[in-house]
């Protein structure tokens, strides 16, 4: 596993160890609320009790879409499909958006054409980021990820 690759595990795993120690935090507020017995008290605390486990479930839902994204970059190397990122950029590094958007569109129009395919629906998630739609670009990214997980169940990879 390369250096890269690890330092940004790491930096995951401590970012989502930070987050779970302020969730506690604040069930452990909750539980305290709850014991005061006040109609207010009780209120806020069953509030601050469901907001953890939103956290929660939000938190297993980006992991479970991170570890199916590395998955998907993994079968795409492997078969020599992983898209270069060689779009020319400014000086400050900012990427040249008309660029992108030429790139975008050839590649919305292979999706287009095989709505099913995970690898298309990959690489347009890529290629949204780089024209600075990165709601779009997680939608797409989903959609791989669910036509993946859809075919790994089906036997295929």
């Amino acid at each position: 596993m390369s250096r890269t690759r690890l330092l940004a595990i790491g930096g995951a795993v401590g970012l989502t160890v930070l987050l779970g120690l302020y969730v506690w935090l604040v069930a452990l507020r909750a539980v305290v609320l709850l014991g005061t017995g006040s109609p207010v008290g009780v209120a806020l605390g069953v509030a601050f009790l469901v907001l953890p486990l939103l956290v929660v479930a939000l938190l297993v839902k980006e992991w479970m879409l991170a570890i199916d994204v590395q998955r998907m970059a993994d079968v795409l190397a492997d078969e020599g499909g992983l898209q270069v990122d060689d779009l020319p950029r400014s000086p400050g590094g900012r990427i040249d958006r008309e660029v992108a958007r030429a790139q975008f569109d050839e590649l919305r129009e292979q999706t287009e054409a095989a709505p099913q395919d995970w690898r298309s629906w990959y690489r347009l998630a890529f290629a949204y980021d780089a024209a600075g739609d990165r709601s779009a670009a997680r939608g797409a990214l989903r959609t791989a990820s669910r036509l993946h997980r859809a075919g790994r169940r089906d036997g295929a990879r």
